[in-house]
């Protein structure tokens, strides 16, 4: 069995509350005394996982840096799924929302893109087993632990996967720099796939062809474009607010024609 070393107060944590690791024991700095560290040992502890205390320097030698805050986990290595594991509860609410990620190799990225993801309600963030950065620890700490409760499915052919989704129902709406039509102007209520290019040449050819629609962020100054991670957060969250809309006038229309008393 691998077994990496999560490190930072974030991923620890997170990685407890989501159980999908095992957890081998949880390293804490010698006189890391704090609220914090208090909650992490017995939340460590109450899950019959073995605590430690160590010197910072073997903390930074076991994470290979010292960006740990003076915690660290030894783990087992994070778990990809398949399409066809994740696709079940996500249908299952009537509102699919995946995000796939076109080539995204910096680990800084993929991390940011995921914690947006998770608050954002995306169900399935999809990557190719080739050009991409890997799940590591490291994603871990800079997506602040979302790493830990994300259903990340790698995937051998991305294109292959975006028209087995779009078989079932979903649109697939890529990200694109020239499209014509605005995310601002775009109706987001639909099950749907977002697609989102990687780091400089945005989405390859193949992935582009693929999508039922493309779509750009209208932009004012003189930069070519945001970074990927920035665009995704910013269309994201105009999904966010369309279907949270949509739910609240959903629920009104209910309450007007009495089904909602009953």
């Amino acid at each position: 069995m691998k077994i990496e070393v999560l490190y930072g107060i974030h991923p620890v944590k997170e990685a407890l509350a989501a159980g999908r690791r095992e957890i081998f024991e949880v390293c804490l700095a010698t006189g890391k005394g704090s609220p914090r560290g208090d909650a992490l040992r017995q939340e460590a502890e109450s899950r019959g996982v073995p605590v430690r205390e160590v010197l910072p320097a073997q903390l930074t030698s076991m994470a290979g840096t010292g960006s740990h805050q003076g915690f660290a986990a030894r783990v087992s290595a994070f778990v990809c799924e398949d399409l066809a594991a994740v696709w079940p509860a996500a249908d299952s609410t009537g509102s699919v929302l995946f995000l796939a990620l076109d080539s995204i190799q910096d680990p800084h990225n993929l991390g940011a893109l995921l914690r947006t993801a998770l608050c954002a309600g995306v169900q399935a963030v999809l990557v190719p087993k080739d050009r991409s950065a890997p799940p590591t620890p490291a994603v871990s700490r800079v997506s602040a632990g979302a790493l830990e409760h994300t259903r990340l499915v790698q995937v051998t052919n991305l294109v292959r996967s975006l028209e087995l989704v779009k078989a079932r129902g979903p649109w697939v709406v890529g990200l694109e720099r020239e499209a014509r039509a605005s995310v601002f102007s775009t109706d987001w209520t639909m099950p749907l796939v977002l697609v989102v290019g990687g780091e400089g040449r945005g989405m390859r050819p193949l992935v582009k062809k693929t999508c039922d629609l493309r779509v750009s962020i209208p932009q004012a100054g003189p930069l070519d474009s945001l970074n990927a991670s920035v665009a995704a957060a910013v269309t994201l969250y105009e999904i966010f607010r369309q279907r949270r809309a949509a739910d609240r006038q959903q629920s009104k229309n209910d309450r007007s024609d009495g089904r909602g008393l009953q």
